[in-house]
């Protein structure tokens, strides 16, 4: 949707003049040809970060047993996930700003089979010369309150135009099935504002329990891999990928 389909949408329902958020809209309202451009780079940034990831697939399904990769998914944030972020974030209204202070506006989700692959392939995307870490969470070693489980990676890829070339920042999630699933659900839940609190209270503690029964499934799964294998690791699960930063 461009700008223009967006403010007139927002009209239409009311919002527009309600919204905290407002001056966001007019800045990109007024700067429309300069929002595409940025979205297009942020598009093109995505496409080099998820080829990155599919070449890697196909080395592995040449070089090992199987991938570690089990899907790739990528995603460019909508205008009205920009302007509500912008906002929380207390972003000046430049470009540059909100550049500056939001890194997941291009992301890539990596879907890896167990917790040891997920830093494999972390480890190779990382030792690629034109990828630079900008920031690293782990929330499987440290997941958040809630139960979420994810490794995060802030990185720059560089994108060649017809004049300059730009580092462009992009979000990586790497996590295993079961965490994706999880994450899902607890997606869902989050955005049912329509249930009880009673019920809300109960089904956070429900998913809290689901994400340490599912943590703790990855690790048995993993283990019975690697005593298939042999005992074999394909990487110390202790690996410090802070080293790329």
């Amino acid at each position: 949707m461009n700008i223009k389909d967006y403010i007139d949408e927002k009209r239409k329902k009311k919002y527009y003049e309600e919204m905290s958020s407002d001056k966001f809209i007019r800045y990109f309202e007024k700067n429309d040809k300069e929002l595409q451009k940025l979205m297009t780079y942020y598009e093109c940034a995505m496409m080099e970060a998820e080829t990155k990831f599919k070449v890697l697939n196909s080395e592995f399904e040449l070089t090992r047993e199987y991938s570690p990769i089990e899907t790739i998914k990528s995603r460019l944030k909508t205008l009205d996930s920009l302007v509500a972020k912008s906002h929380l974030y207390k972003a000046k209204t430049s470009f540059e700003d909100i550049q500056d202070k939001i890194e997941d506006i291009a992301g890539i989700r990596v879907i890896c089979g167990f917790p040891e692959d997920i830093y494999l392939v972390a480890d190779c995307f990382l030792q690629q010369d034109d990828i630079t870490l900008i920031d690293c969470k782990d929330y499987i070693k440290n997941p958040k309150p809630n139960g979420y489980r994810s490794l995060h990676l802030i990185v720059t890829v560089p994108i060649f135009l017809e004049h300059e070339k730009r580092d462009m920042k992009v979000e990586v999630q790497l996590r295993t099935i079961a965490m994706d699933f999880w994450a899902s659900l607890e997606h869902k839940l989050k955005y049912k504002k329509e249930l009880p609190a009673d019920i809300n209270d109960r089904l956070v503690e429900e998913l809290l329990e689901c994400a340490t029964t599912s943590a703790d499934l990855d690790m048995r799964m993993q283990n019975i891999r690697r005593q298939i294998e042999g005992g074999t690791s394909h990487i110390d699960d202790a690996v410090d990928l802070q080293q790329w930063m």
